[in-house]
């Protein structure tokens, strides 16, 4: 398998460009989240694809404190798993906010099972872990 390459979807694009790939986002969406929301007509959307084909996606939009960014839905298509997307898309979307966002710290809504990879990016927990739709999640921030 070679290298994914990492496109950035703005939202400007997302207006204009509901094409097969947008579609492909949203199937995928169903499969893995309840439903695509308001928050993704403003974020920018980070994808990995392989061959033309969607292999891992994120979104980075306002954190709801409204003073962090924040990203999240982080995903690897099932059959791309176990082949280091997961790291190789949150390192993308943490790039890609160091471009655009070069002043703010990054908080996120981590699932708890998930704190050492997160950690891996220098990201440290600030609450203690609380359930969300269900599934134990904690803060973390990635300072400055």
């Amino acid at each position: 398998m070679g290298n994914p390459s990492v496109l950035v979807w703005f939202d400007d694009l997302i207006i204009r460009g509901r094409d097969s790939l947008f579609n492909r986002i949203l199937f995928i969406y169903t499969n893995y989240f309840i439903l695509s929301d308001k928050a993704d007509e403003k974020a920018i959307h980070v994808l990995l694809k392989r061959e033309d084909k969607l292999v891992a996606y994120t979104r980075i939009v306002p954190h709801t404190d409204q003073v962090h960014i924040s990203f999240g839905r982080v995903l690897v298509v099932k059959e791309y798993r176990k082949h280091e997307l997961g790291r190789k898309v949150v390192q993308a979307t943490l790039n890609q906010i160091q471009k655009q966002f070069p002043a703010k710290e990054i908080k996120i809504q981590a699932q708890s099972y998930l704190q050492n990879f997160y950690s891996s990016f220098g990201f440290s927990p600030v609450s203690d872990v609380y359930l969300e739709d269900n599934i134990p999640h904690l803060d973390m921030i990635l300072k400055k």
